[in-house]
């Protein structure tokens, strides 16, 4: 009998579809990709499922088991695709058609399907780690993780990567073509083979926290969801592979994650470091994290995550602001432009240098800057120039400044801080 649809069931049907965890939806694309080869298919036909759920749901009631309903759906219009396009058509041999049973909630109804035996035991990190395939160019690589399977939009790939969001779709179709052209299989690769994929890996994660740290658009200016995953992964990574720059990351993650009952106000806008609560900080991620910065930091090895661990445990051992150890965290961010010279970096230590040694030589600094595309569209570079001219004095520069960085796409609680923080610093004039 068919199942009587609920008086709200377009609303129903739109919770259904939103409650579908990341978690199902990556092993729906994994299994899409792996099976028909295309990552730019799965992907297209993951949407219409989901499309399609909207439409049906609503009259025939929420299937016991949706994920496995989505599966279904999306292997059908796979197959269909592949049907209609003449230069897939022999793929269709290979495909086990015969199979179209609804799969049940513990496991795939297709041997063919199910995930193959793989040393990595969490099937997002094993997607991060075939994203990173040696045939794929290095940008190109972090770009179609984070859209595909981080889940991020490409706005938002884009802002994390320092890129012009037409650049950053550049890459993710030339990344999906290849993918196609060479018939990589979309697989995590040999045990033996991780490490030299490693350094991807750590990349994507570190950018995944970044965008929940704070976000590039939307309302809220945190994501708890990615943070929480990013540090679940690293987790994973570290056991899976114990090395120092898989420990020096988990070690970042827990320090800045200690600080985050003390991030935001009661109206959800970001607070300073400097103003920030520190008694609200977590002296159990903190304990943690230092230890694990420690035991990177003793061995062969550390490198660009594990020093800034290093910056952030400085910070986490200062019992208030004043208190901080500018001049050691100078000397850490020399240490880190030495083995990566990225404008985020240099931005840091201009900052950082400021800090120890007087506002005048950090605005030096920054001004040096301000020829770096990359940094001409980061909204951080503007505040720290607003924050450095406001200390020396200058209320009309650092208005301006607070202006620029408002100019620029942001999440609208921190859009509300520094208007209101501009419109402080105008009413002082």
């Amino acid at each position: 009998m068919p199942t009587t649809p609920p008086p709200d069931g377009a609303e129903t049907a739109r919770r259904a579809v939103a409650d579908l965890d990341r978690d199902s939806l990556t092993r729906i694309l994994a299994t899409l990709a792996r099976r028909f080869g295309d990552l730019g298919l799965a992907e297209d036909v993951l949407q219409e499922a989901l499309a399609q759920a909207l439409i049906s749901w609503p009259e025939t009631g929420v299937p016991r088991a949706p994920s496995a309903w989505v599966m279904t759906c999306a292997k059908r219009k796979a197959l269909d695709a592949v049907r209609r396009d003449a230069v897939l058509a022999q793929k269709l041999a290979q495909l086990r058609l015969e199979s179209e049973r609804l799969p049940t909630p513990s496991g795939f109804a297709d041997p063919a399907e199910a995930p193959p035996q793989s040393p990595v035991p969490d099937e997002r990190l094993g997607m991060f780690f075939a994203c990173t395939h040696p045939a794929l160019k290095a940008e190109d690589r972090v770009a179609l993780t984070l859209r595909f399977v981080a889940g991020m939009s490409t706005a938002e790939v884009a802002h994390a990567l320092l890129l012009p969001v037409t650049t950053c779709q550049q890459r993710i179709v030339r990344a999906k073509k290849r993918i196609r052209g060479l018939v990589i299989p979309f697989e995590p690769p040999a045990a033996a083979d991780l490490p030299a994929r490693l350094p991807g890996v750590l990349r994507v994660i570190y950018l995944l926290y970044s965008e929940g740290f704070a976000r590039s658009t939307g309302a809220d200016h945190v994501r708890d969801d990615l943070t929480a995953e990013a540090v679940r992964l690293a987790r994973l990574l570290q056991r899976l592979l114990p090395e120092p720059e898989t420990t020096g990351l988990l070690g970042l993650l827990l320090l800045t994650e200690a600080r985050r009952p003390a991030r935001l106000d009661g109206d959800g806008r970001p607070v300073p470091l400097v103003d920030q609560d520190r008694g609200a900080w977590d002296p159990a991620l903190i304990a943690e994290g230092t230890s694990l910065v420690e035991r990177a930091a003793a061995a062969t090895g550390a490198g660009p995550y594990t020093i800034q661990a290093a910056i952030a445990a400085v910070h986490a051992e200062a019992a208030t602001a004043d208190e901080t150890d500018w001049e050691q965290i100078a000397v850490l961010y020399r240490l880190l432009e030495e083995r990566e010279r990225g404008p985020v970096v240099r931005l840091g230590r201009a900052i950082a240098v400021g800090r120890a040694y007087g506002p005048s030589l950090g605005l030096r600094r920054l001004d040096q800057l301000a020829t770096e595309p990359a940094l001409a569209g980061f909204r951080p570079y503007h505040v720290a120039r607003a924050l450095t001219l406001a200390e020396l004095g200058d209320a009309d520069a650092a208005a301006a400044a607070y202006r620029d960085a408002l100019a620029l796409p942001g999440n609208d609680a921190e859009d509300d801080y520094l208007a209101s923080t501009l419109a402080g610093l105008t009413d002082h004039r």
